[in-house]
């Protein structure tokens, strides 16, 4: 059985995800990087040369790729991944998918400082981060809530949010 994990940009699905694979003993795969890895170009870069319509066709190309081999596997999306085509659906079929929600101030706290390595809020500013991160979770909330479990990662350390993950899967 695959496990996804989802969330917004910043709710710790990288970083859950490598501790995580570690004790189930299963692969990592971070999606943004194997498209990164597949296209010879960052996102940041495939943003700016290609647009989001090409990206968003090829993060839902590799997604199914990864979910219909043979293997089991532990993929942490990005944050938009699961709000575009019918990727959702699919991550419902294939995997075991878990939510990672944390709040508004939360992923503030953790983007204000990184904003230039995150092409979707690189030319948004601090200033109006805040609004920019509510607005969106309004919009991406019913795709997420679609996850089988939800784990709400606010004032968790990693291995908190991990151990959850075990006892839930």
């Amino acid at each position: 059985m695959k496990i996804v994990l989802l969330g917004y940009m910043a709710s710790g699905k990288s970083a859950v995800g490598k501790i995580l694979s570690k004790k189930l003993n299963i692969q990592f795969v971070d999606l943004d990087s194997f498209i990164e890895e597949r296209e010879q170009l960052s996102i940041a870069q495939i943003f700016e040369t290609k647009g989001e319509i090409y990206f968003r066709k090829k993060e839902g190309d590799y997604l199914q790729e990864l979910l219909n081999l043979n293997e089991n596997w532990l993929i942490s999306l990005g944050g938009g991944t699961p709000c575009y085509g019918n990727n959702m659906e699919f991550i419902k079929k294939k995997s075991n998918s878990f939510y990672l929600k944390a709040s508004i101030d939360t992923i503030f706290e953790r983007l204000k400082n990184e904003t230039a390595q995150r092409p979707l809020v690189a030319a948004i500013g601090s200033e109006n981060l805040k609004e920019y991160i509510a607005k969106h979770l309004f919009e991406r909330a019913t795709y997420y809530e679609g996850a089988n479990h939800t784990i709400l990662v606010n004032d968790k350390n990693l291995n908190q949010i991990v151990d959850e993950i075990l006892l839930l899967r």
